[in-house]
């Protein structure tokens, strides 16, 4: 059970990050700030992690219409590109960087080329230019 300070602490930490002025916005006296914000931020990390998800969520709604109404509606094309990426990608279609590609057919003899070409085709025909 926290005290209404230690309740202050994590409210005034959660908004600005910093242990010190939470501490003496949490009511504790600027000489001993430093050292019991600190002290604070280690015995309610957990609480602290919490309840900033719980603010960065209660954003959400917020930042998406932010990012609709700047996909639709702002002057510069590249701004409205750039909302529509962010939409996107957090939809889940964020498009791939980059493709790694390794050639498995360098060190296989004619014979083997072959044969693979035959199962991907499906034909049984040689080709007498591969064939030594």
């Amino acid at each position: 059970m926290r005290t209404a300070k230690q309740e202050a602490f994590v409210e005034e930490y959660c908004k600005s990050g910093n242990a010190a002025q939470s501490a003496i916005k949490a009511g504790y006296s600027e000489k001993v700030a430093k050292q019991k914000g600190y002290l604070l931020k280690e015995q309610f990390a957990r609480e602290i992690e919490e309840k900033t998800k719980k603010m960065l969520q209660d954003c959400v709604p917020g930042a998406l219409a932010q990012l609709q109404n700047l996909s639709s509606g702002a002057i510069s094309e590249a701004v409205r590109l750039g909302a529509v990426k962010d939409i996107l990608d957090r939809a889940g279609y964020k498009p791939v960087e980059r493709v790694d590609q390794t050639i498995s057919h360098a060190e296989m003899s004619n014979e083997e080329l072959m044969r693979e070409l035959q199962a991907l085709t499906g034909s049984t025909e040689t080709i007498p230019e591969l064939v030594n």
